[in-house]
C-alpha cells in the first residue's frame, strides 16, 4: 500500500473556516482470486496507467495552494477546471450505472435525490437492479449503533458481488456516503478494503472527483464539513416517478449540541437555504403535479436565512415560553414563520408539512400560520426525548416536563384538532425507574397520535459519551423501551378513536400493501388511512364516477382505528379548497 496522500483542493472547498478532513488514500488494486491475479480499474498493468495517474496526483496542488486560494476568495473562476490530477473525460460518468441504498431518516432520502442529481449531470445511469450496478453508494445513518451495524451487515453481503466482478468486466465500486462516513471516517476504509469511496453530507458535489480517483485503483474520501453548504443550486431528483409528495431540504445541520445527539459531528453546524431557492423547488414539484411537500432539517423551525442583508437587524429569536438554547441567541434573518408563510402560498392545493423540529422554536406567529392556512397540516413533530425533568436536564434539551407540558396545552388550544407526534429515548444515562415511570405518565398525559420510541444508543464525541456514564443495562432499556412502546398504542389507540364517525381528508399515495382491493393514503395527521379501491362521485365533475388515483384528494369517513392506522369507506374525490366544506 502506498504511504497516505493529502490534497486539499481550494477552488472547491471554500473558506479556510470551513476546512476538515480530505484523504486520498492510495492502495493497490489488485485481488487474487484462484491464484489470478487482477489488475484495478482503469489498469491494463501495475505500471500504466497507475504510474501515470499517481505523478498527476504527485503534481497537484500544495497545502501552499490551498491557503492561496482559500484566503482570496474572490477569484474563484465561475466554471471551476478539474482538477491537474484528472482529465474531463476521467471525471465523466460514461453512462456507468449507479444503484442507491438509502437508510436512515428523511434528510437521507433528500440526500440521496441530490448525491443523484450530482452524478446524474456527470453522466452517471441510475439502476435499480444491484447485479448490473458498476457504482454501489449506501447512504448511511449514525444516530444508534443498530443504524451502522446495519451498514457493516450489508457491506458483507456485497463483498461476494464484488469478488465476483472482479472476475469478468469493469470492476465494481463501493461507497459510503452520510452520517457513517463522517463519523468513522479511515476506520471504515481500514476495515473494509472493499470500500472505494467516502463522502460525508456536505460532499456529495464531489462525488464525480471521488469515483473517478476510485477507477484509478486508489480509496478516496471527503469527509469535509462546511460552514455554508445547503445545496441551494442543486435540484434534488426524485427517486420515484410516482411518488405523491417530496421532501424539501431547507436547513442543514444542528447548533442544539443534546448531549445523546451525534447530529452535530456528523451533519455540521445549523446553515439554512436561501428562502428564494426553496421557493423555486417548490414551485417546479408543484408543476410536477406533487401534491405535498415535506420541509426538511435537522432543527426545521429554527430555520435562519441570512443571506438578504436588509433582513438582517438586530431581532432575537421568540422561543417557546419557558425554554433555552445551549447556544448565544441569533438575531436576525428570515425566520420560520416568514419561509412556512411564502411557501404555502405557492400553491394552495399542495399540503405542507415540516420535520423535525425543536419544542423551543414554536412561537406563536407559527401556530396561528398553521392554524389559519388550509394547507399546512395540523400535525406537529413535538420530540420529548423523556417525562423526567432531571433526565431532561441531562440531555440538555433546555426545558423541563412542566415547560413541555405547557406548550403541549398552548399547541392544543391555537390549533384545535392538532395530531401530535414525538420521540422517546429509553434508558438514558442515570436514568433510574423513578424517571423512566414520569415518561411513560408523559405518554398517558399528552396522549400522542404517533411516536418514535429508541433505546439509548451511546456515540462517540457526543457530549454524554465525554461527561456522562451509560450505567443503564442493557435488558433495563429494552425493558423500559417495551413499556413504553405497550402505554404509547394504547394511548395513541384512544387518541385516534375520536376520529371514528369523522369525515377526513386523505392524500391517496397507492394501493394498500395489504389488500390489492383497498387503497391507502395519509390525512391531514399523517396517520395511513385504508379504503375500498371503488367508484365514487368526482365533487368536481358533478355526476362523474371516479376510481381514485395516486395524488388525489378523497373524503373518507373513518369506522374503526388502531394504534397506527384509520380504516374508512371513501365518499368522493375532492380538491383540498372544497374539502373544508365537509371536515
Amino acid at each position: 500500500m502506498h504511504p497516505l496522500q493529502c490534497v486539499l483542493q481550494a477552488q472547491r472547498w471554500g473558506p479556510l473556516a470551513s476546512v476538515s478532513w480530505l484523504l486520498f488514500r492510495t492502495c493497490r488494486a489488485q485481488s487474487s482470486v484462484h491464484g489470478t491475479t487482477y489488475p484495478g480499474p482503469g489498469r491494463q498493468q501495475e505500471n500504466g496507467v497507475q504510474k501515470d495517474f499517481s505523478s498527476r496526483l504527485a503534481a497537484g496542488p500544495t497545502f501552499q495552494h490551498f491557503l492561496r486560494s482559500a484566503l482570496d476568495p474572490q477569484e474563484k473562476p465561475d466554471v471551476e477546471d478539474p482538477p491537474p490530477y484528472l482529465t474531463v473525460d476521467e471525471l465523466s460518468g460514461r453512462q456507468r450505472k449507479v444503484y442507491l441504498e438509502t437508510y436512515g431518516c428523511q434528510m437521507n432520502v433528500n440526500d440521496t435525490e441530490i448525491a443523484w442529481s450530482v452524478l446524474q449531470k456527470s453522466g452517471y445511469l441510475r439502476t435499480r437492479n444491484l447485479q448490473e450496478a458498476d457504482v454501489i453508494l449506501l447512504v448511511t445513518c449514525s444516530i444508534r449503533e443498530k443504524a451502522e451495524q446495519t451498514i457493516w451487515n450489508r457491506l458483507h453481503q456485497l463483498k461476494a458481488l464484488k469478488t465476483k466482478r472482479l472476475r469478468s468486466r469493469v470492476p465494481l465500486r463501493i461507497g459510503i456516503l452520510g452520517c457513517m462516513a463522517e463519523r468513522l471516517k479511515e476506520e471504515i476504509l481500514n476495515r473494509e478494503k472493499m470500500v472505494d469511496i467516502l463522502a460525508g453530507p456536505d460532499a456529495y458535489r464531489d462525488l464525480p472527483r471521488l469515483l473517478a480517483v476510485a477507477e484509478s485503483g486508489q480509496q478516496a474520501a471527503n469527509v469535509l464539513l462546511s460552514l455554508d453548504e445547503t445545496y441551494a443550486d442543486v435540484m434534488p431528483v426524485q427517486t420515484s416517478p410516482s411518488a405523491t409528495s417530496a421532501f424539501v431540504s431547507i436547513m442543514r445541520g444542528c447548533d442544539n449540541m443534546c448531549s445523546y445527539c451525534i447530529v452535530p459531528f456528523t451533519r455540521g453546524r445549523e446553515r439554512s437555504r436561501p428562502v428564494a431557492s426553496i421557493l423555486e423547488e417548490v414551485r417546479k414539484l408543484s408543476e410536477q403535479g406533487l401534491k405535498e411537500v415535506t420541509l426538511l432539517g435537522q432543527n426545521v423551525n429554527s430555520f435562519r436565512d441570512s443571506s438578504e442583508v436588509q433582513f438582517n437587524n438586530a431581532v432575537s429569536t421568540n422561543l417557546s415560553r419557558g425554554f433555552s438554547t445551549n447556544y448565544k441567541p441569533k438575531q436576525g434573518g428570515l425566520r420560520f414563520a416568514y419561509l412556512l408563510d411564502h411557501v404555502s402560498r405557492v400553491d394552495p392545493e399542495m399540503r405542507i408539512r415540516f420535520t423535525s423540529p425543536h419544542p423551543k422554536d414554536f412561537p406563536d406567529e407559527v401556530l396561528q400560520l398553521i392554524h389559519e392556512r388550509d394547507n399546512i397540516c395540523k400535525q406537529i413533530h413535538l420530540p420529548a426525548q423523556s417525562g423526567s425533568s432531571r433526565v431532561l436536564e441531562a440531555m440538555r434539551r433546555g426545558y423541563s416536563r412542566e415547560a413541555y407540558v405547557e406548550l403541549v396545552h398552548h399547541i392544543r388550544e391555537s390549533i384545535p384538532g392538532v395530531s401530535l407526534s414525538s420521540d422517546f429515548i429509553a434508558g438514558f444515562c442515570g436514568e433510574t425507574e423513578e424517571d423512566h415511570l414520569q415518561t411513560v405518565s408523559l405518554l398517558r398525559e399528552v396522549q400522542y397520535n404517533m411516536g418514535f420510541l429508541f433505546a439509548y444508543s451511546m456515540r462517540q464525541k457526543t457530549r454524554a459519551y465525554h461527561r456522562l456514564k451509560d450505567d443503564v443495562p442493557e435488558e433495563v432499556k429494552l425493558r423500559r423501551l417495551e413499556e413504553l412502546i405497550t402505554v404509547f398504542r394504547e394511548e395513541a389507540t384512544k387518541a385516534n378513536m375520536a376520529s371514528v364517525g369523522c369525515t377526513q381528508l386523505v392524500l391517496v399515495e397507492g394501493h394498500s400493501k395489504r389488500s390489492a382491493t383497498d387503497l391507502c393514503g395519509r390525512n391531514d395527521g399523517n396517520l395511513k388511512v385504508i379504503f375500498p379501491n371503488v367508484e365514487m362521485e368526482d365533487v368536481s365533475n358533478s355526476g362523474v364516477r371516479v376510481r381514485a388515483q395516486p395524488g388525489d384528494y378523497v373524503l373518507v369517513k373513518i369506522t374503526s382505528t388502531s394504534s397506527q392506522t384509520l380504516k374508512g369507506h371513501v365518499l368522493c374525490r375532492t380538491t383540498l379548497k372544497d374539502s373544508s366544506a365537509y371536515c
